[in-house]
């Protein structure tokens, strides 16, 4: 069983990940510094306000699965079924982020991994080598997860804390070192520069989600769910904000054009090329943290899925021995697989992909929320939203916002056929799996 710490390692752990390491200078390079900071203060309020529907329904519905078994409570099966395969579909696109991030990180930590050419996607060219780095990472957390919850959350818990410090280090040596003049320009193209950032809020902040997915393993008493599900997200948003302004402060425009790996760079320019290193080691970390919780979040809802009969039923199937949703782990795992043969274009890709099928499921719970609340007004809630129909209504409605962000005539409108391709595919798997369990 999971407790406080634990839990609040798997969340934050979850939201942070290696996306703060390699996409700080494109959010800086998108809004300006100063516009990507206040993005993240606008998408973390939007996340503040759905984490307050998610913190309610976890307290009052302490079940593995969470989404789904909010949206089948209030909706029924089969918007249960929509909401909790948008979520996986965010679940699986950071589990295969991260498959492309190891040897994005491995590559500069140790130079020369590009071997074996094989093709060029977008104009970057895969490797063997490169691929078969990534598809061992995704083999090697898939193994880890089957192999259960305790372990999990001991490998969180220990590289959240190494994360954590050196973020202050980078934090605090960029405050005392860096130059306001870097930051120039503050804002670039107004709202619209704002929005390429809005866009990959919901997939970085994607995670706190993975407490009521784990629910059934949390030992902590059901208001106290809720109260660390907030505080994960909390600290998410402290954390965004801190790197990107540590970012700004430290690397001018052309040096972060210049880099692949843009806090690398700045930790470099602050403490030398053992700060590089450093970091580099703590985004090796993030991706650990990152991959653990969203195999074990995303593993737990298509097993609720499967055990709900929406999913075939060997989806829901345990391993024997060490009581983990097997089935499940090796479907996520599998997918994730390939990423890595589409190269480094394929972290946008996911991004913006896997972004959209989280603002529908958070969109989805928000309604869930209103509805329960007016179905169920007897409803224990051990940790209870003040106000609650004015947070639910306001989570839907930017949940609502941040989904039109994603569609054509938005700036940060999703790419054709790449990005569009990967969520046609998804609803076709989950339409084909969905028939499936439905003859049966």
């Amino acid at each position: 069983m999971l407790g406080r710490k634990e839990v609040l390692a798997l969340a934050f752990g979850a939201m942070i990940g290696w996306s703060w390491v390699v996409l700080s200078g494109t959010w800086i390079e998108s809004a300006g510094t100063v516009g990507a900071i206040l993005a993240f203060l606008l998408g973390g309020v939007a996340m503040l306000l759905i984490g307050l529907t998610y913190a309610e329904l976890a307290s009052a519905l302490p079940f593995a699965g969470g989404e789904h078994v909010y949206s089948h409570r209030a909706l029924g099966a089969g918007a249960s079924f929509i909401c909790t395969w948008a979520i996986v579909l965010g679940y699986v696109s950071v589990v295969t982020f991260e498959a492309v991030a190891l040897p994005t990180v491995l590559d500069s930590l140790v130079p020369g991994l590009d071997k074996f050419y094989l093709w060029q996607i977008a104009g970057w060219d895969v490797y063997l080598s490169w691929v078969l780095t990534g598809v061992f990472g995704a083999v090697l957390m898939t193994i880890l997860n089957v192999l259960g919850v305790r372990m999990v959350a001991l490998v969180q818990t220990v590289v959240v804390l190494a994360i954590l410090i050196v973020g202050v280090l980078f934090v605090s040596g960029a405050l005392f070192t860096g130059e306001i003049g870097n930051m120039q320009p503050l804002m670039k193209d107004g709202f619209s520069g704002m929005t390429l950032v809005l866009v990959m809020v919901p997939f970085m902040f994607v995670g706190f989600d993975t407490i009521p997915q784990a629910a059934e393993e949390i030992d902590l008493p059901f208001r106290d769910i809720g109260a660390v599900l907030m505080l994960s997200v909390a600290l998410a948003i402290i954390w965004y904000g801190l790197i990107v302004l540590g970012v700004g402060l430290v690397l001018d425009a052309a040096s972060i054009a210049a880099s692949d790996v843009v806090t690398a760079a700045a930790n470099a320019k602050i403490y030398g090329e053992l700060g590089a290193t450093v970091l580099l080691i703590a985004g090796l970390a993030g991706i650990i943290t990152s991959w653990n919780a969203f195999i074990l979040g995303g593993s737990r809802a298509i097993y609720a899925l499967a055990r709900a009969g929406l999913l075939p039923e060997f989806l829901g199937r345990l391993h024997p021995r060490y009581h983990t949703p097997k089935n499940a782990i090796l479907l996520i795992g599998g997918l994730s697989i390939i990423g890595p043969f589409f190269g480094r274009p394929a972290l946008v890709w996911v991004v913006d992909a896997g972004g959209l099928g989280i603002v529908i499921a958070y969109a989805m719970v928000a309604w869930s929320f209103l509805v329960l609340r007016q179905k169920e007004p007897e409803l224990e809630r051990p940790y209870k939203v003040p106000y609650g129909k004015l947070v639910g209504r306001l989570a839907l409605v930017l949940s609502i916002g941040l989904g039109l962000l994603y569609l054509p005539g938005s700036p940060a409108a999703l790419i054709w056929p790449q990005e569009w391709g990967i969520v046609m595919a998804w609803i076709l798997l989950g339409a084909i799996l969905y028939t499936v369990a439905g003859k049966k």
